[in-house]
């Protein structure tokens, strides 16, 4: 008895996708952008977030639209991957890509966002424990108050950090790695053990909100203003919290992000 070929079974459309890629079917292509087009809606409100007024969704929505059908063609659909996972980091990766085109973060913000990575990097890895903000503050040498500031100056590139892929041909992220116990990738078994030990470290140093938030947020995936309704403080606070939060985990995957991207 002949035993049909079993489907990826995140691929109902199978048939489409042999079509393009098989015969390079213009049609295809085509009603595979259309049943994804809700990827592109749903990455443009996560990203729009917290992003200044002068950044436009239609704009955000535009680039996305660009890295979807990238996405579709790069796509290999016969390795069992997520289409959904790895279209949507695609997506964001073009929108990102058009506002450091637009140069909408300005250096002096980057650089800041930079310090204060590190300084949670370093001073976490002395005390060993999750720091006070009069610590960061202090180490930084300004006011609790400009920390507070500059928490609101970088928060929009923050959003979204640990979504982006460990590698790039694959449709894993970081966040992965902290509810994926399946190792699908043997060869690199033991480089995302030692990113997963470190991202479970940095988040055992979080503050009981800021675990709140980053839960919210990436499990729950709620947006920043739900998430200020649900903890009943107001969405600027729910930013800082958020902020600080992938700070901290940046600063404790940051010994690690080299030898895994350079694998």
């Amino acid at each position: 008895m002949n035993e049909q070929k079993s489907k990826p079974p995140h691929l109902s459309n199978i048939d489409v996708w042999q079509r393009f890629k098989k015969n390079n079917n213009l049609e295809a292509k085509k009603q595979l952008i259309e049943q994804y087009l809700p990827l592109v809606d749903y990455v443009t409100n996560r990203m729009a977030i917290g992003l200044p007024k002068n950044v436009s969704k239609d704009d955000l929505a535009s680039n996305g639209v660009m890295g979807l059908i990238d996405a579709i063609e790069k796509f290999d659909y016969e390795r069992g991957l997520q289409f959904e996972t790895y279209a949507s980091w695609r997506i964001r990766g073009a929108m990102i890509d058009g506002l450091r085109q637009g140069d909408w973060v300005p250096r002096s913000v980057r650089e800041k966002a930079k310090k204060i990575e590190e300084a949670y990097q370093h001073l976490e890895q002395h005390y060993l424990r999750s720091v006070t903000d009069a610590e960061i503050s202090s180490y930084l040498q300004v006011s609790e108050k400009e920390f507070v500031h500059m928490l609101q100056e970088i928060a929009v590139t923050t959003v979204c950090s640990l979504e982006d892929p460990i590698r790039e041909e694959d449709a894993e992220t970081r966040l992965s790695l902290l509810v994926d116990e399946k190792a699908k990738n043997p060869d690199y078994k033991v480089h995302e053990q030692y990113m997963k030990d470190s991202i479970v470290k940095g988040i055992e140093r979080l503050t009981e909100k800021e675990r709140i938030v980053i839960s919210l947020f990436y499990y729950e995936e709620l947006s920043l203003s739900e998430i200020a309704e649900v903890m009943s403080l107001s969405p600027s606070r729910i930013s800082q919290l958020h902020s600080k939060a992938i700070l901290r985990l940046r600063g404790a995957m940051d010994k690690y992000r080299n030898q895994l991207m350079e694998y």
